[in-house]
């Protein structure tokens, strides 16, 4: 194949040197011959890299199309019109016509250049998006690391090399400045697991002590045994959890009696068979909470009552042993119970009162009562 390009370039050059036009032309015939099928190759071979099959459809639609018009608009007539019409330009206008076709293209590279513009903006927004979605998922991978952390600092501490929670009372101080700090630097859902690992982890629940050694009695099921009215906590959850924002997360299950959850928001919490007795809920956000077999309270709902700092809770009759529950927003409540909504009435007040699912009618207003 190569000598036969070389003999076409030759029988050209001779063609040309001695102007003998049909040796160029055999010259030139020859070398269009053998150079189109590889260009041609090499053409087809880079059209289907650079388009997929679609793409490929599209282009040679396009391009028959554009053929169709071109052959229509010649058939019509259409071609030979603009023809007239091209020869009858007065050419003077046309001058005035050009600086006006100048003015539009200025208008137009000015609508290009705020095209290009908005598309810089585009590309950089996009590229913003995707970096703070890179970040979230590393501020969730370091979260995570800061947890994991925790619980192993947290297992360390409480437990001695016998397998016993410790009942020191520096122990139990650091334990609970490193719960104070983690849950105060992450967010809600990591809450949520640190909770549920403390609740279920027996570490803020009251446990039995042997009064003697004061370690945590077993319960015979092995697990510890619980003591609401003497027993103590690893962690005193106190007011850490005041204010806290929980929306949305997983609390099934968890230990937070006693704690101060004051105006916290738990709108939308699985709160099932969580432990809220002697909570303070006080302003607190319920709405859509799945409160089902949530405990407010021991005991009957005709004789409990809320916390007081007054007189000691007595886990039989259930007084003093409620949740504080006034002012408390429990607007479409899920699974709400005949008595979780009789002690909601009775010791929520005259705001709880109208947020209560299925109403209060009936129900007298205790706390009304308690304040006159």
């Amino acid at each position: 194949m190569v000598w036969l390009n070389l003999l076409s370039i030759v029988l050209m050059a001779i063609g040309l040197y001695i102007a003998n036009w049909w040796v160029a032309l055999a010259g030139c015939l020859l070398a269009l011959i053998l150079s189109i099928p590889t260009i041609a190759k090499s053409i087809q071979q880079e059209f289907l890299e650079a388009l997929n099959p679609a793409q490929r459809r599209q282009f040679i639609a396009a391009f028959t199309f554009l053929v169709a018009l071109v052959v229509l608009a010649e058939l019509t007539g259409l071609i030979a019109w603009i023809r007239l019409q091209i020869k009858s330009i007065n050419w003077d206008v046309a001058g005035s016509l050009a600086e006006w076709t100048g003015a539009l293209g200025q208008i137009l590279i000015a609508v290009l250049a705020v095209y290009i513009a908005w598309r810089q903006y585009v590309i950089s927004r996009d590229l913003t998006i995707e970096q703070n979605r890179l970040t979230t998922q590393q501020n969730v991978l370091t979260q995570q690391q800061t947890i994991d952390t925790y619980f192993q600092g947290i297992s360390d501490l409480a437990l001695d090399d016998d397998g016993f929670l410790e009942d020191w009372p520096q122990e139990q101080a650091f334990a609970v400045g490193r719960t104070a700090a983690l849950l105060g630097s992450i967010d809600a859902n990591g809450k949520a697991k640190v909770l549920r690992f403390l609740s279920q982890s027996k570490l803020i629940s009251p446990l039995k002590r042997d009064r003697r050694l004061g370690r945590p009695m077993l319960d015979g099921d092995g697990g510890y045994a619980e003591d609401r009215n003497e027993g103590s906590r690893v962690i005193d959850l106190g007011v850490i959890l005041a204010g806290t924002d929980l929306a949305g997360t997983d609390l099934r299950w968890t230990d937070l009696s006693d704690a101060n959850m004051i105006r916290s928001n738990l709108q939308g919490c699985d709160l099932v068979r969580a432990n809220f007795s002697r909570t303070i809920l006080y302003g607190a956000n319920l709405r859509k909470a799945d409160l089902k077999g949530t405990l407010l309270f021991y005991g009957r709902v005709e004789t409990a009552s809320p916390r007081s700092k007054n007189h000691v809770p007595n886990y039989n009759t259930g007084a003093f042993t409620g949740a504080v529950v006034e002012n408390a927003d429990f607007t479409d409540a899920l699974e709400m119970s005949t008595e979780q909504r009789q002690y909601c009435c009775a010791w929520g007040g005259d705001k709880t009162r109208a947020t209560i699912p299925g109403g209060c009618a009936g129900i007298p207003n205790l706390l009304g009562q308690e304040k006159e």
